[in-house]
């Protein structure tokens, strides 16, 4: 028997979970939760890296010292594309930008006139957006950033924490591949795109891969936390590549995924990267996954519509659950409005904004929360059919079945207007995805568990799902 402790940090909340495994059978429990809230200075939006880095030492010395646990493994798993900046002394030079800060706004078009749409496609194989790394290093460098003119090292926000934890500077590979600046067919950071951009490589580290060991604790970590035999492992940084590792799916190219939180990303896993002029078109990314994989997905707005919505209302002093909210969608009128769910990527009165764009567009505004809901979930589900459609044109495949994990999959009303929508069958689960993927990546690593369809032929025999048709 083995333990394994996961950190999985999403855009609202983080935690720590301890994975047991014994015989196949894997067996989840959280031990520690906490908020992960943007910090908004006039300079613009970051995240608390110290704040965070303060919640997972807690989280050590709850499994270390308060429950003498013996944990053979740890590992971190974060949302992509942000990243921090570190010191010739290797100290943190700022708080990491958070990636929906408006100084991002307008620069695809500008690293596209420099660059060239078609070359950083081919470089990158990454959907367009203004979040990603790319878009993010040249900003800093068009704003002459004092912390990117004084660095020694870029670190994404998993590879930050596992530097913290372990001293060891590296970048695991998945989390590396939602860049826009990593190569995925010749697998190597994108050097001739960043130089074009005028932006530096040296600061890069080296890539390694998922399930590779770190290390040990740094040595005042292990003694505060009585964990000095636990291995650091480079988990799937990317929350969404743990997430796919963690897909209950048999052997066969019939199926794609769905991995639904704050974000839904959707996608298949193919072998080799697809970055023709079709996938451009189509604005799909080639991340990595486990093993090699390539995730070939969509990046959609996802829940984090409804999360901003029920923020507004909790400021009005309107204090509703998720399950209220989605029970109230249930119950109202269907099919009133349509909206585009990536139009909304900066944070600020949700319900205004949905209300102003259905206006533009000559639709019916939502009014009550619960029409408001339903119009969000209406919207997704179309948005998944309408990715469906792309992945199944460019993969030449044949898909008919549609695997929901993480916290979204919970939203059994959701589930059921995306079988809807796409008339496929839904499996919906398991909640925790991430997490069970970030500890199978890590017993992968250790050697506890031979392959990917081992891994997931746990997941099948230890968690339920939920079937949609």
């Amino acid at each position: 028997m083995k333990r394994y402790l996961a950190f999985d940090f999403g855009a609202e909340s983080g935690r720590a979970i301890v994975g047991t495994l014994h015989q196949g059978r894997l067996t989840l429990e959280e031990i520690h939760r906490f908020p992960n809230v943007t910090v908004r200075l006039d300079q613009g939006l970051y995240w608390d890296a110290l704040r965070l880095f303060h919640d997972i030492q807690h989280a050590l010395r709850i499994a270390g010292r308060e429950r003498n646990l013996h944990i053979d493994g740890i590992g971190i798993d974060t949302w992509g594309v942000d990243f921090a900046f570190i010191g010739e002394d290797g100290s943190l030079l700022e708080n990491p930008r958070v990636y929906r800060d408006s100084r991002n706004d307008g620069s695809v078009e500008k690293i596209c006139a420099v660059a060239g749409k078609e070359f950083i496609f081919r470089n990158s194989g990454v959907q367009f957006m203004q979040i990603n790394s790319l878009n993010q290093l040249f900003v800093d460098r068009q704003l002459g950033s004092p912390a990117l003119a004084a660095a020694k090292r870029l670190l994404f926000m998993p590879d930050l924490f596992n530097y913290w934890l372990t001293g060891v500077q590296r970048a695991e590979v998945t989390i590396a591949s939602t860049s826009q600046f990593y190569n995925p067919v010749e697998k190597r950071w994108a050097n001739e795109l960043l130089a074009k951009l005028g932006l530096p490589h040296d600061i890069l580290p080296e890539i390694i891969q998922p399930g590779q060991k770190l290390g040990p604790l740094l040595p005042w970590l292990a003694k505060e936390t009585n964990l000095a035999y636990a291995t650091v492992y480079a988990s799937a940084g990317h929350d969404t590549a743990s997430a796919v590792a963690a897909v209950p799916a048999k052997e066969g190219d019939d199926w794609c995924y769905v991995s639904s939180g704050t974000w839904s990303l959707m996608g298949v896993e193919i072998d080799t990267p697809i970055v023709s002029d079709e996938a451009m078109a189509m604005n799909l990314t080639n991340e990595i996954g486990y093993g090699g994989k390539v995730r070939l997905l969509k990046n959609i707005m996802g829940l984090w519509l409804v999360q901003e919505c029920r923020r507004a209302w909790v400021a009005e002093g309107h204090i509703y659950s998720y399950d209220e909210l989605t029970a109230m969608a249930e119950q109202a009128q269907p099919h009133t409005a349509l909206i585009d769910v990536d139009a909304f990527l900066h944070p600020g009165d949700m319900p205004q904004k949905i209300r102003h764009w259905c206006k533009q567009h000559n639709q019916t505004a939502p009014e009550s929360p619960g029409q408001m809901v339903r119009v969000i979930l209406e919207s997704l589900a179309e948005r998944y059919r309408q990715v469906l459609v792309s992945l199944e044109a460019i993969t030449k495949r044949n898909i008919r079945v549609i695997h929901i994990v993480g916290g979204g999959s919970q939203n059994k009303l959701l589930n059921r207007l995306v079988a809807q929508a796409t008339r496929r069958t839904v499996i919906a689960g398991p909640v925790e995805g991430t997490a069970i993927g970030n500890v199978l990546v890590q017993a992968l690593g250790s050697g506890e568990v031979s392959n990917l369809d081992a891994a997931r032929r746990i997941v099948r025999d230890s968690f339920p799902v939920e079937l949609f048709s």
